[in-house]
């Protein structure tokens, strides 16, 4: 059964980072990437992501930096985004409906085709 509430405020936004990242440290894919380079820096994480979508989705500007710059070197190909993918979908659909629900998926597609070209770039050149 999907969700039935829409992306509202940050409480929401807490809830699908908290949700999606949880199952992102879980996955047999892609723990091991997230968990080596976090390491115990979750709630920092975490703290930034919330920032970053609260931006993103409900136009509260409080997230500031570059997203792209610190997975530049991941070792990371298309079956890891396609199941980062996956996940925020699976997380998005389970909690949420609605235009903001819709908006989520639709940046976090473009976002990570966008991180995937970049980074094939830099690991064609060295």
């Amino acid at each position: 059964m999907g969700g039935e509430k829409e992306i509202l405020s940050l409480v929401e936004i807490k809830q699908l980072v908290d949700q999606f990242y949880e199952k992102v440290r879980k996955d047999p894919l892609l723990a091991d990437i997230f968990n080596s380079i976090i390491k115990d820096n979750w709630p920092a994480h975490l703290e930034k992501m919330y920032r970053f979508w609260q931006t993103v989705l409900l136009k509260e500007h409080t997230y500031k930096g570059s997203p792209f710059a610190p997975h530049a070197q991941l070792p990371v190909n298309a079956k890891h985004f396609d199941r980062w993918k996956h996940l925020f979908f699976e997380t998005v659909d389970e909690n949420f409906s609605g235009k903001k629900a819709e908006e989520a998926k639709f940046r976090a597609t473009k976002m990570a085709e966008m991180f995937q070209l970049k980074i094939d770039f830099i690991q064609q050149r060295e």
